[in-house]
């Protein structure tokens, strides 16, 4: 059997995979079933879902009509490394790593962090647009999980709020 689409494949391989490893992370928790859900269920449920999707998608990649073979194009590394950048500048600005002196700089300041450094993961990435959308989420999350949610986790640095 020839593959007709690498795309196809490896995506299906990808969603193989984290839905085996959802599976596989929620038997450390209580499923129970139906009427009883555990906090082991839903993730469970996503895992077996997402492993039959992604063998579907992996059975199809060679049933594909892709003229070219639809082949994997070069790795992009430049938006990877800025996303994942990203989302770590938001866990560590949010929440603060202790063990290294940093502290909690609150959703806000993260937020900015966040949507600033991924911006530069496109190319001729604008700065002012950033700002922008930064701070329609800013205002936005503040609203949907301060506000209306009343979560509890730091919105500003301690350091204004002292």
């Amino acid at each position: 059997m020839k593959m007709a689409s690498q795309k196809d494949f490896f995506a299906g391989l990808m969603f193989t995979a984290v839905g085996v490893a959802f599976g596989i992370g929620a038997t450390n928790f209580t499923v129970g079933n139906a009427a009883r859900m555990g906090p082991g269920y839903f993730p469970l449920l996503l895992g077996v879902v997402l492993t039959i999707l992604g063998l579907l998608i992996t059975a199809q990649s060679f049933k594909s009509k892709a003229r070219d073979g639809d082949p994997v194009g070069r790795f992009a590394w430049r938006p990877l490394g800025f996303i994942i950048g990203a989302n770590l500048a938001f866990g560590v600005l949010l929440v603060g790593v202790p063990a290294l002196g940093i502290p909690a700089f609150g959703l806000i300041i993260a937020i900015y962090a966040l949507v600033v450094i991924a911006g530069f993961a496109r190319p001729n990435c604008s700065v002012k647009e950033s700002v922008i959308l930064a701070t329609i989420l800013a205002v936005g999350s503040y609203f949907a999980f301060v506000y209306a949610l009343n979560l509890q986790f730091p919105v500003w640095p301690a350091f204004l709020t002292a």
